[in-house]
Formats: C-alpha cells, sequence, structure tokens
C-alpha cells in the first residue's frame, strides 16, 4: 500500500514538474500552415489526345529504341548511384524509428582477488538495464516521419533519375540514327560533286569553262569531304556516349542493332491539366516531400525545448559460483525528467534555423513547379514551330532543286556562269543536310515533352519496398503545411 503511494506521489511530482517546465522554457509554436505556391495555374497551351504512357519511350514503336533504354536502365552507374542513395535513406528512416523502442543492455563480469594459494576469491556479476524515453510531445515521432519523408523524396529522386536516363538514352540513340544518314547523304553528294568535276574538268579541257570553275568545283568536294570527317568523328562519340549510358566501356564496339530510320512522330499525347502534372512529375513529388520533412524538423525542434522523461530499469545479481548467479537479485525502477533551463538560447536559434529551412524548401517547390511548367510548354512550343519549319525546309528544298537543274542547263549551254550553278548546289545540299537533321530535332523536342510530363516508371527491389516502408505509402501530397 505504502509503494503505491509512493508511486502515484512520484508520478505526481513529474507531472507537475512537467507543466512547470514548459512554462519555464517559454517554447516558440510552429507557424501557421502556409499554401504552396502555383496551385491554379492556367491549363498548358496545347492539348493532345494520345494516352499517355509512363513508358513513354514505347510510343515510337522502335524495338531497338526500347532495347537500349531498358538496358540503360538496368546497368547505368549513374542510375545506380540513385538507388544505393535511396537504400541509405531507407536505412536512415529506419535507424530513427527505432529510437522508438526500448534499449535493452545486459553486462555479464568477473573479478576475481589475489591472496594466499588457498584462499582466491573470484565473484561473477550479471546486469540487466532498460531504458525507455516517453515521447511526451510528439518529438520522436515528428523526427521519424522527417525521416520517412525525406526516405520517399530520395525516392522520387531516384524515379526522376531514371526518367532523365531513358530520355538522354533515346536523345543519342536517335542523334546517332541521324548522324548515319547524314552520312550516307553526303557520301551521295560526294559522289555527285565528283562527277559534276569530271565534267568541269572535261569542258576546262576543251576551252569551254575556266580554271577558277574548276578550283571551285574541286574545293566543293573537298568541303563535302571534310563533312564527312566531321560526321564520322560525331557518330564515334556517340557510340561512346551510348556505351557509357548502358554501362559498358566506351573502347568497346556498339554491337546492339540501332534503329534503321527516324521514326514518325505521333499525335501529341495528352498532356493533363497543370495540377495533374504536379501530382505525377517525380522531381516536384520530391520537392514536396522534402518541403513536409522540413515542417516535421521544425516540429522536433520546437518539441526538443520540452522537457524529457525517461524510465529506465535495473536489475543485477552476483554471487562468488556461477551456479549461484541466480539466487539473488537486485532491481531498481528510475524515472527522470530532464528540463532545458538555460541553454544559451542554442534551442531557440535551432527552431529559428529549421523555420528557415523550411523556407526554403517552400521556394525550392515552387521553383520547381516552375521549371515543370516551362518544360512542358517550351517543348509543346518548340514542336509546333518545328513543324513548321520542317514545311518550309521541304518547299525550300524543292525549289533549290529546279533552280540548280535550270541553272546547270543554263551553264552547259553557256547562259549561266558556273558560280550561280555551284551556290544552288550548295543550298540545295545543304538543304538536303538541314532537312534531315530538322527532323531530329523534332524528335528531341517530343522527348523533351515526354521526359517533362512523365511520372516514376523505374521497379524498386522488393526489399526496398517492404510493407510499411515510407518508400511503399510515401505521404500524399497537400495544398497546404
Amino acid at each position: 500500500m505504502a509503494s503505491g503511494l509512493i508511486g502515484r506521489h512520484v508520478v505526481r511530482s513529474i507531472v507537475v514538474l512537467a507543466a512547470a517546465a514548459v512554462v519555464v522554457t517559454g517554447c516558440a509554436t510552429p507557424q501557421p500552415p502556409q499554401p504552396l505556391p502555383l496551385q491554379d495555374a492556367p491549363g498548358f497551351s496545347s492539348a493532345g489526345e494520345l494516352p499517355r504512357s509512363e513508358r513513354w519511350w514505347e510510343d515510337f514503336d522502335d524495338p531497338s529504341l526500347s532495347t537500349f533504354v531498358e538496358l540503360a536502365l538496368g546497368n547505368n552507374f549513374t542510375l545506380r548511384t540513385a538507388y544505393e542513395r535511396l537504400r541509405e535513406a531507407t536505412a536512415l528512416a529506419r535507424l530513427e524509428e527505432a529510437a522508438r523502442s526500448p534499449a535493452l543492455d545486459l553486462e555479464l563480469g568477473g573479478t576475481e582477488r589475489d591472496g594466499s594459494d588457498t584462499d582466491r576469491q573470484g565473484e561473477v556479476s550479471l546486469g540487466v538495464e532498460a531504458s525507455y524515453e516517453i515521447d511526451l510531445w510528439g518529438r520522436i515521432r515528428s523526427a521519424i516521419e522527417a525521416e520517412r519523408l525525406e526516405a520517399a523524396a530520395t525516392a522520387e529522386d531516384y524515379q526522376a533519375a531514371a526518367v532523365t536516363l531513358s530520355a538522354a538514352t533515346a536523345r543519342a540513340v536517335y542523334q546517332l540514327t541521324e548522324a548515319s544518314f547524314q552520312l550516307e547523304l553526303l557520301t551521295s553528294q560526294l559522289k555527285t560533286n565528283r562527277d559534276v568535276l569530271l565534267v568541269i574538268e572535261g569542258r576546262f579541257s576543251i576551252g569551254q569553262s575556266g580554271s577558277a570553275d574548276v578550283l571551285r568545283q574541286r574545293q566543293l568536294v573537298e568541303a563535302t569531304a571534310e563533312q564527312q570527317i566531321i560526321t564520322r568523328a560525331s557518330i564515334e562519340l556517340l557510340e561512346h556516349q551510348i556505351l557509357v549510358l548502358i554501362g559498358l566501356p566506351p573502347q568497346g564496339r556498339l554491337e546492339i542493332a540501332r534503329p534503321t530510320s527516324l521514326p514518325d512522330i505521333a499525335e501529341l499525347p495528352e498532356v493533363g491539366l497543370p495540377s495533374d502534372l504536379l501530382q505525377r512529375r517525380p522531381d516536384v513529388r520530391a520537392a514536396l516531400l522534402r518541403l513536409q520533412s522540413a515542417d516535421a524538423s521544425v516540429a522536433v525542434a520546437v518539441k526538443d525545448q520540452y522537457p524529457t522523461l525517461n524510465l529506465g530499469a535495473v536489475f543485477t545479481t552476483t554471487a562468488d559460483n556461477p551456479s549461484n548467479l541466480f539466487d539473488s537479485w537486485l532491481g531498481s525502477l528510475t524515472a527522470q525528467l530532464l528540463a532545458p533551463i538555460v541553454d544559451g538560447g542554442g534551442r531557440r536559434r535551432e527552431v529559428e534555423r529549421t523555420v528557415a529551412v523550411r523556407r526554403q524548401r517552400l521556394a525550392e517547390y515552387g521553383e520547381t513547379v516552375l521549371a515543370s511548367f516551362q518544360e512542358v510548354e517550351d517543348a509543346l512550343t518548340l514542336e509546333r514551330y518545328q513543324i513548321d519549319r520542317i514545311e518550309s525546309l521541304k518547299t525550300q528544298l524543292g525549289l533549290a532543286e529546279t533552280a540548280y537543274i535550270e541553272l546547270r542547263n543554263q551553264y552547259l549551254n553557256g547562259a549561266a556562269d558556273f558560280i550561280d550553278v555551284l551556290a544552288a548546289v550548295r543550298n540545295q545540299q545543304e538543304l538536303e543536310r538541314g532537312l534531315l537533321a530538322a527532323r531530329l530535332m523534332r524528335i528531341e523536342h517530343r522527348i523533351a515533352l515526354y521526359r517533362a510530363i512523365a511520372g516514376g516508371f523505374a521497379d524498386l527491389s522488393p526489399d526496398d519496398v517492404a510493407t510499411g516502408d515510407p518508400l511503399a505509402n510515401p505521404t500524399e501530397t497537400e495544398g497546404t503545411l
């Protein structure tokens, strides 16, 4: 009965001390929720109807491209680094969660005192010590939530890295395809220019053309050959880039079959509303999760000004013989209340620091949202104008071909100067190469659009997405903090 009264007295004393400590510390309270910026942005300038696919590269209907992207997603070292960073963040979250569990330590010791040969005394001791911090104000819970949110943001970073990698791989593959076609085109143009050179040299030999005409045509042949050299170098560099992207040394050869043609671009995919984009893009989700994590860190700093209550229990036994070790036990229970009184303003400064970090995260979130909107709008705008540019190039090429044929015939009949013919053929060949480059540019704009609207698609390992893991159930995005 007396022990129960003492226990209740201790509990009442602890409660009184806790209340007094809260008054003495004069703790700050968290700031009111702040609305997220740019939640009501206007719609995008264009909206397609083609159903959107997270594995966006499959929309090109190109098995070779899919092979390259899948190899990159499976073997790229940058993505592996992001994955291991994800595992690290997951482990940190689980480590923080371990603070919720009681700590239990076992101590086993022994001593021996020397005396005479017949009077040696020894002693064996065994102790069990348990400790547990009661989460009075939710500080531990807030710390766990902050780490879980950071781990979930790291998972979104991994998804964003996978999206970026897939886009970089697709862009490099089609740049290599276009460069190969440019080399074929240059080979054909070089043959044409050499054939024309033979004609000019023949006319020069019979006095129908001047030496300047021969020199100009020879310079055009050399210029075309130079473009071949530049294009061959580009092809090798692109092969190196692709090999590194798929996790292979660049000294090797690219043995994988590449696309045999530049793809026809399908209609625009469904872009959706800006609010949909914010829910879908992994970098935006990561920014929001880090903002929420910073908010939880503010709560930790505020609650760290409150008292902490630690419970402990110690049970020990000693004996001069191991066989008697469990015969007698001594135990004690402790309760310790620690309340900060004077710390030089350290805890208050920590609150100010975490509040400043939260404001940074809010600004970073707004910047990420604006960047995501801009990427979508830029890709839509560039592709729209690129379509018009391609049509203009086709018209120009048709006119240039007609002009070259007419000027060539006039030159052969002595009614035009060769320099006009040379300018016409240069213009025609540049337009042929420019049209091919313009087709590639439109593909790159479409890849940029897919990257801008893509969500996460990279699979996570089962041991990282277990039940209750922060990666499996990240905090849902909200409109305010």
